[in-house]
């Protein structure tokens, strides 16, 4: 094996970009795959390249974390893991509720979660809020509202936060508020 010549530098190490991600939607549980959990696992990935010893490291199961993989709405959580393990994958719009599996409404609620990597190593994750899913929501919620129909089971009153009289309501027969021209 030839060594670099003198005063030639070392090809620059290529950065792994982790992308950000919505967390899996599972059942509350104190011991299973909370968005934390999720996104631990990733940094480990990212840091050990071995779906067994990061599991491993976190006391969860093997089998338990590709389940969670293949859950319906997992295709960000995947994308995460396949660039986590260096492995190619198919790009995720995050803000098309096709591409990821999940509606605007869970996407605004749960967010993004970003991992964080340091000279190799995990050093964390962050939660930053997906404005792009909550003015998707908001333009259901407003569709809805300007065509009348509303989710069932829902009053048909609405509260008015700026009203004069603190508790006023509007009656149901007024309508709905639409600003949008009809």
């Amino acid at each position: 094996m030839k060594s670099p010549a003198p005063g030639s530098k070392a090809p620059p190490r290529r950065r792994r970009r982790i992308p950000a991600f919505h967390p899996v939607p599972v059942g509350a549980r104190k011991d299973g795959w909370t968005p934390a959990r999720q996104a631990h696992l990733i940094g480990l990935l990212a840091q050990t390249r071995s779906v067994a010893l990061a599991c491993r490291m976190m006391g969860m199961g093997r089998e338990s974390a590709y389940r969670l993989r293949r859950r319906p709405g997992a295709a960000g959580f995947a994308a995460a893991w396949d660039a986590a393990m260096g492995t190619a994958h198919d790009a995720v719009t995050l803000s098309s509720a096709k591409s990821t599996g999940l509606d605007a409404g869970y996407r605004c609620r749960t967010g993004l979660l970003q991992v964080v990597m340091h000279r190799g190593r995990y050093a964390g994750s962050y939660w930053k809020a997906d404005n792009n899913a909550l003015l998707q929501h908001l333009a259901q919620l407003d569709r809805g509202a300007c065509s009348g129909r509303w989710p069932e089971g829902k009053p048909r009153v609405l509260n008015l936060p700026y009203a004069s009289t603190p508790g006023a309501r509007l009656p149901a027969s007024a309508g709905p508020i639409c600003t949008r021209a009809r």
